[in-house]
Parts: C-alpha cells; sequence; structure tokens
C-alpha cells in the first residue's frame, strides 16, 4: 500500500473526511470513520472492510506494522486493498473541521446486521441511550466482561458513530451489535431463547446486588440517562436488581450511577467469571 500524498484540502479523494462534526456517514453507504491510532489499529485487525486511510507522516510512521500485516495486493480480494493518503497536519484540520490531535482517520464499512449469538450468556440492552460517549462506554465495558451481544431500542444513538466508536475503543468492531425493531416486543424474543429479563433500576423492591443470584442466561437490561428504564421495559423484566448506594451518598441526593458505570459494576458481579481473569483491554 504505497502511501498517496494529498497536498490540498480540496482533494475530491477525500469527500468521506470532510467537515466530521457536522454530520455522520451512515447515509453514505453503510460508512462509519475511526479516529486515533489505536481504535484505527484495531479496525485493520477486525476483519471489517476498510476503505481509505488518512493520516499524517509521523502517524503513518508508527501504523507501519498494522499496515504490513493485511493481506498484500493481489493475495486478497479487492476489499483488502485500500488507499492509504497521507497529509500535512494542518491539511487534516482543514478537511476534517477541526484539530485531529491524534493524526489518523480510516473509513471503514459497518458489519452486516448482527443476530445475538446461540452460545451467549449475558447480553446488555440499553433502552433509549442518545449520549455517544454512554453507549461507547457500555461498549467498551461490555466486551471487557465478557457480554455476547449488545441490543439497542430503536432510539439509541448510532454505536458506529465517530465518538461512540473511539469511547469503545473499537469494541463495536468485534461485539455483536443487534438493534431492535419492535420495543419493547422484541425482549420477548430474548426471553423465548431463555434469557432471564434483568432489569437495572434503583426502584424500592429490586434485589440488592450482593444478594441477587445471577440466572443462568441473562439479559442486561440498562436505561437512558435520567428517566432510566420505561415502565413499559420493567413490567416485561423477570428480576430487577438495584446497586445499593451508601448512606452519604443518599443524602446527597444521588441515588444511580451513571449508566456506563453501573452496567460495568454489574457485568462484573454476576457477569462471565472469565472474564474476570482476562488481561485489562485498556493496556
Amino acid at each position: 500500500m504505497v502511501p498517496i500524498a494529498i497536498t490540498h484540502a480540496d482533494d475530491p479523494r477525500l469527500g468521506d473526511y470532510r467537515d466530521l462534526k457536522e454530520r455522520h456517514l451512515n447515509t453514505l453507504g453503510g460508512r462509519f470513520i475511526a479516529e486515533s491510532e489505536r481504535v484505527v489499529r484495531r479496525l485493520l485487525a477486525s476483519g471489517l472492510r476498510v476503505h481509505s486511510l488518512l493520516a499524517t507522516p509521523a502517524r503513518l510512521a508508527t501504523l507501519a506494522d498494522a499496515l504490513a500485516l493485511r493481506p498484500p495486493p493481489g493475495t486478497g480480494g479487492d476489499e483488502d486493498r485500500f488507499p492509504v493518503y497521507v497529509v500535512a497536519q494542518m491539511i487534516m484540520d482543514r478537511i476534517a473541521g477541526f484539530h485531529v490531535h491524534r493524526g489518523c482517520l480510516a473509513v471503514g464499512e459497518r458489519p452486516a446486521e448482527a443476530a445475538v449469538p446461540a452460545d451467549a450468556r449475558t447480553v446488555v440492552v440499553l433502552e433509549d441511550l442518545v449520549d455517544v460517549d454512554n453507549l461507547g462506554a457500555v461498549a467498551r465495558n461490555a466486551a471487557a466482561l465478557g457480554a455476547g451481544a449488545l441490543c439497542l431500542s430503536p432510539g439509541c444513538a448510532d454505536p458506529f458513530y465517530r465518538k461512540a466508536i473511539r469511547v469503545s475503543l473499537g469494541a463495536v468492531f468485534f461485539l455483536p451489535v443487534v438493534r431492535f425493531a419492535r420495543w419493547p416486543d422484541d425482549l420477548l424474543g430474548l426471553r423465548a431463547a431463555g434469557f432471564q429479563l434483568v432489569a437495572a433500576t434503583p426502584r424500592a423492591g429490586a434485589t440488592p446486588l450482593p444478594a441477587f443470584v445471577r440466572p443462568e442466561r441473562m439479559a442486561l437490561l440498562l436505561g437512558s440517562e435520567g428517566p432510566g428504564l420505561s415502565s413499559a421495559v420493567l413490567d416485561l423484566a423477570d428480576q430487577l436488581v438495584a446497586i445499593p448506594m451508601a448512606a452519604s451518598g443518599a443524602s446527597m441526593g444521588v441515588d444511580s450511577l451513571n449508566v456506563a458505570t453501573a452496567g460495568a459494576v454489574i457485568l462484573y458481579a454476576l457477569g462471565e467469571p472469565s472474564a474476570k481473569a482476562r488481561p485489562n483491554p485498556s493496556r
């Protein structure tokens, strides 16, 4: 993959990278933007199709080993070959519309529609989570702590939005992401597949986490920022679980944790035992 030097910000070959703050790529052929060296490395290792790579000379040098692992031209299909563009930092910033201080971007192709794996014992289900930072953090936590899939209600944010991908550290490239179409009726499909619907909620009557007994197959339901899970979802739940708050926290009006933090605590306490022995994925 011989780098192609770009000297003008208006080069038409870089249309996918233009004005990234102002738009998503979900309407442009099912593509997404990967940002930062660590995320681009994970994209290159994921097996997903890469359409192009844009990097500064310095960042391209540090990515050389990851690019070398891609099949050389002529040994794989057309999807294995993509252009690598190299630009000065100033030009990259003009193209993207902001300072890309990590020095590299790549355009990938979204994976085909996923399904919950037949052997999954734990799945995480999000209802109307619209904050992309929280969505990315939940995806990273779910992957790190052994969940077999991430299921989203129709009102959830896009897990392949640039910032969600970055916060997830590319976890969405590997973790099956299932977008439900009929909400909350699709939860009944999880139950039919043998999952117990476990709703995380601070409401009265929920079993405190230390006393909660994990079911064999668990669909952990997490709600949106602020309102939490809807009454319709709570009514469908087989069990309710709550993370007890310290008395000092309750006195300050704190009755729950951030959704990504709460999900991580519950997944660690109730999740796959093997996940607790795996190396830290952030290192």
